[in-house]
């Protein structure tokens, strides 16, 4: 299946895109016991953004879901798998739900394709607001027309306001602080406090304990930054994708062995939504790919699903983000597939199946 893009999507690109990137996202479940029936949703799909292109977005589900009457969203493509229903989230997130009700015992998901991506634009960041009359501006007052910002203010389940959370934001927000320079102050903060390790939280941990454990991976490094000015009143959202890493001096990129990414868009009333990475303390800028936001991580979780059977199974994830210069070197850039392939699927719990974990 490859993504076309609408007139409605088409988003103006801020400046010209300095790098084009190769995303192929494989998920793969081996289950130790025959399953007989499941139910999948999947948000695989980017999303076109003010500095980012996608083109040749190709989806595949192994095996291929039941038929569905279901229809198509506009703006999904034309020719649509059998059994693959594509609709919007209210964030404007592509999602996909399909079912399987014949047995099996393997499942494979396979997201590629290209984005163009561009430099990230240039901040300055004294030149925000005070981060209070920000805060001030997200309050709830009847009959005042709210910002669409506002939502993002508020708590959710892995990102809720909190004591703790609050204090830790008043360590870089003192009064008077532009906001912007704040925010920046704030992920500094949480990449020189925290250590990274994979293995210190789940896919289920809240912000106020990964704060409390002061460990963790860049779901938690996001889910503490955007508790933290939730807490403070001001608004802050969670964001899915990819990053491109480089291999040591000396090493071959290996196809694969990349992951997913999480970072913050922060909520400025001048600059509107600005990017950063708390793993990483960088601007977001050409070599991250955008593919959902939300509230928190239980809004874009990739791959999700409900199985009756199937037993225990770990997912096998390979992750591979390269420039699409070394792609086309080792023949990874092959035209895709015609229209006509399967769309996203997941794995046994209820709870989100591929964590962001990097």
């Amino acid at each position: 299946m490859n993504a076309t893009m609408t007139d409605s999507e088409k988003p103006v690109i801020r400046g010209v895109p300095i790098r084009i990137l190769r995303v192929e996202h494989e998920t793969r479940y081996r289950y130790d016991a025959p399953v007989e029936l499941a139910n999948h949703m999947a948000r695989l799909r980017p999303r076109h953004t003010a500095t980012q292109r996608i083109r040749d977005w190709h989806l595949v589900v192994e095996p291929l879901p039941d038929a569905s009457p279901e229809g198509e969203e506009p703006g999904a493509p034309q020719v649509v798998p059998p059994g693959v229903h594509q609709s919007r989230d209210t964030w404007g997130n592509w999602r996909a739900t399909f079912s399987h009700s014949r047995v099996h015992d393997q499942l494979v998901v396979r997201s590629t394709f290209q984005a163009q991506v561009c430099a990230a634009v240039s901040l300055q960041m004294l030149n925000s607001p005070a981060w209070e009359k920000v805060a001030e501006r997200l309050r709830y007052r009847a009959r005042v027309p709210l910002d669409d910002a506002l939502e993002f203010a508020l708590p959710s389940a892995y990102a809720p306001r909190d004591a703790a959370l609050a204090a830790f934001a008043n360590e870089v927000f003192v009064p008077g602080t532009p906001l912007l320079a704040g925010a920046f102050a704030l992920m500094h903060l949480i990449h020189r406090r925290f250590e990274y390790r994979p293995s210190a939280t789940s896919v289920s941990t809240r912000a106020p304990e990964a704060l409390a454990q002061r460990r963790g991976v860049c779901q938690d490094f996001a889910h503490v930054m955007i508790g933290a000015m939730r807490s403070l009143g001001l608004s802050a959202r969670y964001v899915s994708g990819y990053l491109l890493t480089q291999p040591p001096p000396g090493q071959p990129r290996l196809v694969g062995a990349d992951a997913s990414h999480a970072w913050v868009q922060v909520w400025c009333p001048v600059h509107g939504w600005v990017a950063l990475d708390p793993t990483n303390a960088v601007l977001v800028g050409p070599d991250h790919v955008t593919l959902a936001w939300g509230r928190d991580y239980e809004d874009v979780a990739p791959l999700r699903g409900v199985i009756r059977g199937g037993g225990r199974a770990i997912p096998e994830v390979a992750v591979t983000v390269e420039p699409i210069e070394v792609a086309a070197a080792r023949g990874a850039c092959a035209p895709v597939r015609p229209p006509g392939a399967a769309v996203p699927a997941a794995r046994p719990a209820a709870a989100p199946v591929t964590p962001p974990r990097r």
